[in-house]
């Protein structure tokens, strides 16, 4: 079954390089003349003050809008998403599709001390304020923010590209380890995938950021272990995981993580660390900075796998087959 409003892509400043990889995988394959995806014209307006203003160049009245965006730190990533949902709503565009690789504030998902806020759901409660019809983001820090969300969300496991790859690297005596408890449920989907023993990582923290101590659980020895995570922030669990499972004779480490957020010194932490190498994807541009050391760090792109979701949701087509877990 076909949509019979025409299907609109834009991208926002943060994710410009990741929207022009999935319009070329969109148009993979398709011959000349076949109605190819192209990325719209829109441009945001910058005022002196900091204050901005998107706008479209072109018409969306009556089409399917997606807008691709990753909300990573400044907050202006995600001020300028609900704006430009704000925009094409506003542009009579029949439906508004906010495409997010990363979502920001997904660690604020619940209550965890008194007197705080639950960030996840006043940017949920914000994105529908705005006028979105629709989520699309991947690898959320708890499966269960899809429900602060009231309308569709398809929640994208990077899983569908990490395990094929991990595959392809015949990696002998693999071993799948969680940083810490909560991934214990990812690390076990990846191990089963890949038919290998799961460590698991128990860690204390001092305070936010700030590891105390960390013990593994499990048979490291002897291992090539891939830590696998959802998000590497500073790094420094990741780190100091990764020299706690050396030390305890695993023969090498190695990480996988669906968002590089990489900030503080993670990029020194990284380059100083026991860990041979680093795989994150596309959801988050790596610093272009030439003074952060990127040489242990591997990109592996979602590009197609959001192109391939996205040509389903607009076609109406059933996504299930893009999961693993």
């Amino acid at each position: 079954m076909h949509n019979d409003h025409k299907m609109e892509i834009f991208a926002c400043r943060a994710s410009k390089d990741f929207a022009a990889r999935v319009i070329e995988k969109l148009n993979e394959g398709k011959l000349p003349g076949e109605g190819k995806a192209r990325l719209g014209a829109f441009e945001v307006t910058q005022f002196s003050d900091g204050e901005f203003q998107p706008s479209f160049n072109e018409s969306v009245r009556g089409a399917v809008v997606f807008v691709i965006q990753s909300t990573p730190p400044p907050t202006d990533n995600l001020m300028e998403l609900l704006l430009t949902i704000d925009a094409a709503k506003r542009a009579s565009a029949d439906k508004v599709i906010a495409v997010m690789p990363y979502f920001g504030w997904a660690r604020q998902d619940r209550k965890d001390k008194p007197r705080v806020s639950i960030g996840a759901k006043v940017v949920a409660n914000m994105m529908k304020a705005a006028g979105a019809d629709r989520v699309m983001t991947c690898d959320l820090h708890a499966d269960q923010i899809q429900g602060f969300f009231d309308f569709p969300v398809d929640h994208i496991y990077a899983s569908k590209v990490f395990i094929p790859f991990l595959r392809d690297l015949n990696i002998e005596n693999l071993a799948i380890a969680a940083p810490d408890m909560g991934g214990a449920k990812r690390a076990n989907a990846y191990a089963k995938e890949l038919a290998c023993p799961v460590i698991i990582c128990h860690k204390s923290r001092e305070r936010a950021n700030v590891v105390a101590s960390i013990t593994a659980i499990g048979d490291v020895k002897g291992k090539n272990i891939v830590i696998v995570d959802d998000m590497i922030d500073t790094a420094g669990t990741l780190c100091k995981a990764a020299d706690v499972l050396m030390e305890k004779g695993a023969l090498s480490v190695r990480a996988c993580a669906t968002h590089g957020v990489l900030s503080g010194k993670a990029y020194e932490n990284i380059a100083n660390s026991s860990l041979s190498k680093v795989y994150v994807t596309d959801t988050i541009p790596l610093s272009t900075d030439p003074m952060k050391d990127t040489s242990k760090i591997q990109v592996v792109s979602m590009a197609e796998t959001f192109a391939k979701i996205m040509n389903k949701v607009y076609n109406c087509e059933p996504i299930s087959t893009e999961f693993i877990f």
